[in-house]
C-alpha cells in the first residue's frame, strides 16, 4: 500500500468499517462478525457486473481442466521433477498471457520460482502470489487422480494451493479480456517450497512484495472468508547427549533417551493459550537398537504464535526448565529457530478485505475477515512498519481437509473467486493515486 496521501479519500474510510475484528481459535480466529452498523452496511447486497459474472462463468469450465492438469501432476516440495514439470506449464501460460516471465533458482530447495510481469498504463503495482508445491510424495497423483463427487473435486494439492493458482491465472484471462491494465505492474509468483518454510523463496518473496502497493495470496479458506492474520512458525529444537552402553547395565550409562523424555514432559506447556502460542512436539528420536542404550536423543516441536516477542519467552523458558534433570550427567540443550514471521492483524489488511467484502456483496454473498492459525508465505509479504504493501491473504478456492486424503476443493467457489479477484482489481485501480 501507497503513502497516507495515496490512501485518502472516503472510499477506503467507508470500506473499513465493515471489517470484522479476527482473533485467534480453532481452527480459524474466532470468527467475530462485524458490528451493528457495519454489518448492516455489509449485508446490503451490491450491484452485480453482469459482463465479468457471465465471463466468470464462461471461464469455470477452462479452470477445472487446468486444475485436473495441475493435481494429476505430482509436485512434491522435494520432488524436482514433478515442480520442473509444473514449473514449465506455469511460465507457459504466463506467456500466453502476455507476461515477461523469469524462472528463478530456489537453492537449497529442490525447485524454481516462477515469476511473470505484466505492464499496464496505470500506477498502481500489484503481486498475486501462491505456492505451487505439496506436502504429497512422489506417486500420490497416480495413486489419487484428480476425481469429482458432486460439487466437489478431490485429488492432492486440489485446494492447497493448486486450486488458488488455477483461479489467479484464469482470473487474470478474464481481466485481460477485459481490457484491464489500469496498473503499471502486475507481477504474479509462483513459489515451490512453502510447504517446508519457504527457505529458498523468502528472499525472492521479501523483494518482490517490497516493491507493491497491493499483494493478494490464493491460499484456500474454508468458507466464504478472506484471511487477515496468520501465525508464524518456528522450530523448537531439544537435543540430549548421554554415554551410550549395554542394556544389561544401565547404571555404567548415560540414557539419552530417558532424558529426552523427562525433557518433554517438562517441556509440554511452552506454548501460552492467552497469546495464541502452541509449541507441539511432533518428532522424538533415540537409539536404533534394543539392547543398547542411546547416548544421544533429540526432540523437535512445531510452534506457531503471532506475537514475535513469544521467541524470546520460550526460548527463555525452555532454558530455564532445563536446568531441571532426570540423567544428572546428561548434557541438553535447546534451539528456537523462526522460520516462517506472522503476518499480523492490520489497518491495510483490513481496508484490502473491506474491498473484498463490497465485492462478494454485489453477488449477494457474505465475505468474513478472519484469522487463521496455520502460517503462509503472507508472513514474507507483509513488511512490518512499512506504508505497503497492503496483503490479503485466502484469495483461493475454497476448500479443506488440508494436508490429507480427504482434501476438497468447493467447485462452487469457483465463479465467485473468479469474480472477486478481478474485481477486487478493478476497485483497487480506481482509488485516486494522486
Amino acid at each position: 500500500m501507497g503513502s497516507g496521501g495515496r490512501r485518502g479519500g472516503s472510499f477506503f474510510l467507508t470500506l473499513s468499517l465493515l471489517v470484522a475484528a479476527a482473533q485467534c481459535a480453532s481452527p480459524h480466529a474466532d470468527l467475530r462478525e462485524l458490528g451493528p452498523e457495519a454489518a448492516a452496511a455489509a449485508d446490503k447486497p451490491g450491484v452485480p457486473d453482469r459482463s465479468l459474472l457471465h465471463a466468470a462463468e464462461q471461464e469455470k469450465a477452462a479452470v477445472l481442466q487446468d486444475l485436473a492438469t495441475l493435481v494429476n501432476q505430482d509436485s512434491g516440495t522435494d520432488d524436482a521433477e514433478g515442480l520442473s514439470h509444473v514449473s514449465d506449464w506455469l511460465a507457459t501460460r504466463l506467456r500466453d498471457l502476455g507476461a515477461t516471465v523469469d524462472v528463478l533458482p530456489e537453492s537449497p530447495s529442490a525447485g524454481t520460482i516462477v515469476r511473470g510481469t505484466l505492464h499496464g498504463k496505470g500506477r498502481l503495482k500489484l503481486l498475486l502470489m501462491i505456492h505451487f508445491d505439496t506436502v504429497f510424495p512422489k506417486g500420490e497423483a497416480a495413486r489419487r487422480p484428480y476425481e469429482v463427487k458432486g460439487t466437489r473435486a478431490f485429488g492432492p494439492g486440489v485446494a492447497d494451493a493448486k486450486g488458488g493458482a488455477a483461479v489467479m491465472l484464469h482470473a487474470l484471462a478474464i481481466a485481460k479480456q477485459r481490457g484491464f491494465s489500469a496498473y503499471d505492474t502486475l507481477t504474479v509468483l509462483f513459489d515451490s517450497d512453502e510447504e517446508k518454510g519457504s527457505s529458498g523463496s523468502r528472499d525472492t518473496l521479501q523483494k518482490t512484495s517490497a516493491e507493491q502497493d497491493y499483494v493478494l495470496s490464493y491460499e484456500p479458506p474454508d468458507g466464504d472468508r478472506v484471511i487477515v492474520q496468520t501465525n508464524g512458525i518456528a522450530i523448537v529444537k531439544l537435543d540430549v547427549k548421554g554415554r551410550g552402553g549395554h542394556a544389561s547395565e544401565p547404571e555404567k550409562a548415560s540414557n539419552a533417551a530417558l532424558e529426552l523424555a523427562a525433557q518433554v514432559s517438562q517441556l509440554r506447556d511452552l506454548g501460552d493459550a492467552t497469546k495464541g502460542t502452541t509449541v507441539t512436539w511432533t518428532v522424538l528420536k533415540a537409539g536404533d537398537r534394543i539392547n543398547v542404550i542411546p547416548d544421544s536423543a533429540s526432540a523437535t516441536a512445531d510452534m506457531r504464535y503471532s506475537d514475535p516477542s513469544e521467541l524470546e519467552r520460550v526460548d527463555r523458558d525452555a532454558k530455564r526448565l532445563l536446568e531441571k534433570r532426570l540423567v544428572p550427567d546428561a548434557q541438553v540443550a535447546v534451539t528456537v529457530d523462526p522460520r516462517r514471521p506472522p503476518f499480523p492483524r492490520n489497518a491495510a489488511s483490513e481496508r484490502l478485505a473491506a474491498t473484498a467484502t463490497r465485492a462478494y456483496r454485489e453477488l449477494g454473498r457474505p465475505l468474513t475477515p478472519v484469522a487463521m492459525r496455520y502460517g503462509t508465505d503472507a508472513g514474507f509479504a507483509y513488511h512490518p512498519g512499512s506504508a505497503k504493501p497492503a496483503v490479503l491473504e485466502g484469495m483461493g478456492i475454497v476448500g479443506g481437509g488440508l494436508h490429507s486424503a480427504a482434501e476438497w476443493a468447493d467447485l462452487e467457489s469457483v465463479v465467485p473467486r473468479l469474480y472477486l479477484t478481478v474485481r477486487m482489481l478493478e476497485l483497487l485501480a480506481a482509488v485516486p493515486t494522486g
